[in-house]
C-alpha cells in the first residue's frame, strides 16, 4: 500500500523545494507497537506495549517467535506497558539490550536482558537484572524511552508521575527522578555509575539527572551525525513542544510546570532565577488538531536530500507527518487517518519509518518528488564525497546557464558558480565541516545531492 500526501514548502531559496511525501507499508500485524529501533544491523526490533519484542526483517517479514516476551511481569493499558528498548553500543559481543516498563505495582522500572546462548533471533527471559525501579504516584506520564547517547550512556526518559497540572511539583524537584532525563553509566557499579559531567553530583539535586523540567517526554533521540539531543515533550491541554540541545548541555531546565511551552502556566514556587530553556519550536492543539506528539529523528539519509536535516515529528490525535527545520518553523503533511502514530524508527543508513497504534503498521517515509536513488538522465555527478577544499562537478550535458548552488541545511545559500565545461572545479575551502545540498539547475531540469564536508 502507497499513500502518498503533498506538503508544502519547506525551503526557499530561489524556486522552493516542496515534498511529496509517500508512507510505503514495511510491515504491518503488530499490536500497539511502542518502539521501533535496531542493534546495528539492517534488523529492526518491535517493542509491543502489551509486554513483546517481535523482530522485523529487513525485506518486511516478521519473525514467528517474539524475541522476548515480558508480558507476566508487566501492569499494561493507558499508558502502562512495556514502552521503551535500546541495545548496547557492544551488542553484538555482549548481547545486553534494556527495556523499559511498568511492573505489576505501576512503577516503572528498567532492565537487561541478554540474547539467548543457542540463537540470536531471542533473548534469554531469565537473564533479567534489574537496573532501576522508580515509584509512580499515578497511571499516567510514565516516559519510557531509552537510548543510548554518542558518549555510551544510558539516557532515561522519565514523565512527572501523572495527574494533570503536576501536583506535586516533581518536573521542577530535582531531587526526584520524576518528570527528568536520566543518564547513566551501565557499564560501571553493581547497578549502574554516575557518569562524570552529570550536573548535579555533590550538590543538591539527585545524580542521575541529565535534565529537568519535563511533563511527559514520548520519545527523544540523538542525531547521529551530530550528537543534538532532540526531545518531545507532550504537553498539558495547549502546547506541544520540542526541544534541542547539544549533547554535552548538561543540567537544562525545560520549565514543566512553570510553563507549558514558552506560556507560564503554574508559576506558584517558580524561582525568577531559574534559568529556563525555551522549546526549539512548539505547535498548538487548536492550530493543528493535535493533542500529543510523538518525537522521531533528524533525518540523516542519502535517499531524500530535501528532507536532510529535518527534525520529523508526529502527533498522536491528526496523524500529520510534521517536521522542523533549521529555523524552528514547523511544516505538516494532511493527515493520515486511522494510524495514530506512537513511534518512529532510524534504520542504520538514516532512512526513517513510523508505526500506528491503531493500523499495526509500519511506513517507510519516502520523498517521491526527488531522491539520490534511481534518477533518470541526472544531470551530474560529483567527486570525491566527503569532500574537503574542493569538489570537482562533471556534467552529463554542459549547456549555457548551468550553475551549481550550495545550501545549509537550512535552505541558506553559502555558494553560487556557474558551470562553463564539462568538468568543473568548485572551491569548498570556505565552508565548515558538515553536510550541505549541492544543487545542479539548467534547463534540462535540477537535481540535488548532499555533500559532506570533512
Amino acid at each position: 500500500m502507497k499513500t502518498r500526501l503533498l506538503l508544502g514548502a519547506l525551503l526557499c531559496y530561489g524556486a522552493a523545494f516542496a515534498q511529496t511525501i509517500e508512507l510505503e507499508e514495511f510491515a504491518t500485524g503488530f499490536t500497539d507497537l511502542t518502539e521501533i529501533t535496531h542493534a546495528g544491523t539492517d534488523r529492526f526490533y518491535v517493542a509491543e506495549q502489551g509486554g513483546t519484542i517481535r523482530i522485523l526483517n529487513a525485506d518486511g517479514t516478521v519473525g514467528d517467535t517474539p524475541f522476548l516476551d515480558i508480558t507476566d511481569i508487566l501492569s499494561t493499558g493507558g499508558e502502562r506497558g512495556l514502552l521503551g528498548l535500546a541495545f548496547h553500543p557492544d551488542y553484538e559481543d555482549n548481547g545486553y539490550l534494556y527495556v523499559n516498563y511498568t511492573n505489576l505495582e505501576g512503577s516503572t522500572v528498567v532492565a537487561r536482558y541478554t540474547r539467548s546462548a543457542e540463537n540470536d533471533i531471542t533473548a534469554d527471559p531469565a537473564s533479567a537484572a534489574i537496573v532501576l525501579t522508580v515509584a509512580q504516584p499515578a497511571a499516567n506520564h510514565n516516559g519510557g524511552c531509552l537510548r543510548f547517547g554518542p558518549d555510551g550512556y544510558l539516557y532515561i526518559a522519565m514523565g512527572d508521575g501523572g495527574g494533570a497540572g503536576d501536583p506535586d511539583g516533581n518536573g521542577q524537584n530535582k531531587n526526584v527522578l520524576l518528570g527528568k532525563l536520566l543518564r547513566i553509566d551501565v557499564n560501571s557499579g553493581a547497578q549502574y555509575g554516575i557518569p562524570e559531567g552529570n550536573p548535579f553530583v555533590g550538590i543538591d539535586g539527585s545524580d542521575e539527572i541529565w535534565a529537568y523540567g519535563l511533563r511527559n517526554p514520548w520519545k527523544f533521540s540523538f542525531n547521529r551525525l551530530n550528537g543534538d539531543l532532540w526531545i518531545a515533550d507532550v504537553g498539558q491541554g495547549v502546547i506541544e513542544e520540542i526541544n534541542k540541545a547539544t549533547s554535552t548541555a548538561a543540567g537544562l531546565n525545560y520549565g514543566w510546570r512553570c510553563y507549558e511551552g514558552t506560556q507560564v502556566y503554574n508559576n506558584t514556587g517558580c524561582s525568577t532565577a531559574e534559568m529556563f530553556t525555551q522549546p526549539f519550536a512548539e505547535y498548538t492543539h487548536e492550530a493543528t488538531d493535535g493533542c500529543s506528539i510523538t518525537g522521531g529523528y533528524v533525518y540523516t539519509g542519502t535517499t531524500y536530500p530535501n528532507l536532510a536535516g529535518k527534525y520529523i515529528f508526529t502527533d498522536y490525535c491528526n496523524n500529520k507527518i510534521g517536521w522542523a527545520a533549521a529555523d524552528g518553523t514547523l511544516s505538516y503533511s494532511e493527515a493520515f487517518t486511522g494510524n495514530e502514530f506512537t513511534a518512529f524508527g532510524e534504520d542504520i543508513d538514516g532512512e526513517l519509518y513510523v508505526g500506528g497504534k491503531t493500523s499495526g503498521t509500519i511506513y517507510k517515509i519516502t520523498d517521491s518528488s526527488l531522491s539520490t536513488k534511481g534518477f533518470n538522465n541526472k544531470l551530474f555527478s560529483m567527486a570525491p564525497n566527503p569532500a574537503g577544499s574542493e569538489v570537482f562537478i562533471n556534467l552529463n550535458n554542459a549547456t549555457a546557464n548551468t550553475a551549481v548552488s550550495i545550501y545549509d541545511l537550512g535552505g541558506k545559500l553559502l555558494l553560487q558558480q556557474p558551470l562553463t565545461t564539462t568538468a568543473n572545479r568548485i572551491d569548498t575551502s570556505a565552508l565548515q565541516a558538515g553536510m550541505y545540498l549541492l544543487e545542479v539547475n539548467n534547463v534540462n531540469g535540477k537535481n540535488t545531492q548532499k555533500l559532506v564536508i570533512n
